[in-house]
């Protein structure tokens, strides 16, 4: 452990670090992770809540009314953007402060292996002969996979009916038990599924091929210039002294870069790539503007929240 990264009266305790999606889905790993390694810059242990609900505003909201005083942090992602501008009763992001960028999660569509579809090609053809004839897992309005659905439909101008379940493990479990017929997720989740053939992944929604699935081909490859990402970032609730957020931005960001960590990272299929406070809050403010114009596009803004 590297003392000198640690105020001298803080942390005394444990942290909590907030997951709002259930157990088993990629934020919850990357949280889990992060706490197995936490004596790599801490001097205290990290504890998992998973604070689940309302496309993950419940975790937000309770990180963003948690006391300012540096204890209980949060993993937010795409969700915690769209549901500022879809919900008027979810957490502003003014109400949440930028800690430390963890890295991107691209999408890729997959497919249940009994539903005929075999290529990128013929999902496509097949919503455009039939609007609405491929039901989508996905969680609901607000999440990362909802938004990359929906991105999907604006893109090619194509109906999905998405079916809306509580995270990333709820929805890959609806799609192998055949109740779905694709899904938007992160690769890890999906490639011993696509490597046993009880799924086949159609695209990798990113510019380069994952290393979880290498025989799954890009959208771009396909002649598709569809992208859609989602990422992991640290944050805290607005209010922390500057002292106490520097210790723990200076703490993850050694957390993050550490050898034995990235390695167990890349054996889940993570991509870690941290950037510090302040360029995790120039990208957040960056996305913002991103997922604004995605959602008004789409008409997901609500008229109470249009800018």
């Amino acid at each position: 452990m590297s003392s000198g990264l640690l105020a001298d009266d803080f942390p005394e305790r444990a942290l909590t670090l907030v997951v709002p999606w259930p157990a088993g889905g990629a934020y919850d790993l990357a949280a889990r992770l992060m706490a197995e390694h936490a004596g790599t810059a801490l001097s205290v242990p990290i504890v998992v809540q998973n604070v689940t609900g309302a496309a993950g505003s419940t975790g937000i909201r309770h990180v963003a009314e948690s006391d300012p005083d540096g204890y209980t942090l949060g993993m937010m992602g795409t969700h915690a953007i769209a549901q500022s501008y879809m919900n008027p009763n979810a957490t502003p992001l003014d109400e949440l402060e930028a800690l430390v960028f963890i890295g991107p999660e691209p999408a890729a569509l997959a497919v249940g292996s009994d539903t005929g579809i075999t290529n990128l090609d013929d999902y496509l053809q097949t919503l455009q002969e039939s609007p609405g004839a491929i039901v989508n897992g996905n969680d609901s309005p607000g999440g990362f996979s909802y938004i990359a659905a929906s991105m999907l439909e604006s893109q090619f101008d194509v109906t999905l009916t998405k079916i809306p379940y509580q995270g990333y493990a709820p929805t890959l479990s609806a799609l192998l038990s055949g109740e779905v017929m694709s899904v938007l997720l992160p690769i890890p989740l999906l490639a011993d599924q696509h490597a046993s053939g009880q799924l086949q992944i159609l695209g990798v929604a990113t510019d380069a091929r994952h290393p979880f699935a290498p025989d799954a081909p890009t959208f771009k490859e396909q002649g598709y210039g569809f992208a859609a990402e989602d990422f992991f970032m640290l944050y805290l609730p607005q209010g922390v002294p500057d002292e106490r957020r520097d210790t723990l931005e200076s703490a993850f960001y050694t957390l993050l870069e550490d050898e034995a960590f990235q390695s167990a990272a890349s054996e889940a299929g993570l991509v870690i790539a941290p950037q510090p406070q302040e360029v995790s809050s120039d990208y957040l403010t960056q996305r913002a503007d991103e997922v604004y114009e995605i959602l008004s596009s789409s008409n997901l803004v609500d008229a109470a929240l249009t800018r």
